[in-house]
């Protein structure tokens, strides 16, 4: 059976977004201190259509593994209704995406492989579909952080995957507020450092 993991930016105090986190300031400089890492990766950069150039050395290879395994993601509908607007025609998926939301909507088919379909009826349901349309491949839990917490409280998580950026972010939305702390465990998988970004993969055991 396919996998089901969460891939996450975060800051070192935990952070996965700023206090102040709108449509309207993606791309601020606090988002960037999180994320700046990955758009100077290659695989990331041919992903968007952004230019052929870029890094090819570890955090690439990390990339580079994490997008190989994906056969569908899911997120918030927040993350989707920020992304709707900041994504270009061809989104950066390449997979089918399926939005936790309460808004029934048809399917939003895209360039480059990437159909949103929107879930209304929860997290167990549209992870029941995710695997069913995943060819094999592992279920991606990518954001936003309600949603990742959900997954994680109801003991559906098999990989925890986060990319520590060397920033503090103060104030901003914590990934780990409200996390079942008794009934999770973690056993580190990998660490993987560079001179931008810490990789840190464990896995999750019930206790």
């Amino acid at each position: 059976m396919s996998k089901v993991f969460v891939s996450m930016g975060i800051s070192v105090d935990g952070c996965v977004a700023e206090p102040n986190r709108s449509i309207d300031n993606m791309g601020s400089e606090g988002w960037m201190a999180l994320h700046r890492w990955v758009f100077d990766q290659r695989v990331f950069r041919e992903s968007l259509k952004i230019g052929g150039d870029g890094e090819t050395g570890p955090d690439n290879d990390y990339l580079t593994n994490t997008f190989q395994r994906i056969g569908v993601n899911i997120m918030g509908k927040k993350m989707f209704h920020e992304g709707e607007r900041a994504w270009p025609e061809d989104a950066p998926f390449h997979t089918p995406v399926f939005v936790l939301t309460h808004e029934v909507r048809e399917p939003w088919e895209r360039k480059g492989g990437t159909t949103f379909y929107f879930v209304n009826d929860g997290i167990e349901a549209a992870l029941l579909r995710a695997r069913e349309v995943a060819g094999g491949k592992d279920v991606r839990i990518c954001g936003g952080a309600d949603v990742v917490r959900q997954y994680l409280n109801a003991g559906l998580v098999d990989e925890l995957m986060l990319s520590v950026a060397p920033t503090f972010l103060g104030n901003g939305l914590r990934l780990f507020d409200g996390i079942d702390a008794k009934s999770i465990g973690l056993e580190i998988m990998e660490v993987l450092a560079s001179a931008k970004v810490t990789h840190l993969r464990y896995a999750i055991k019930k206790r």
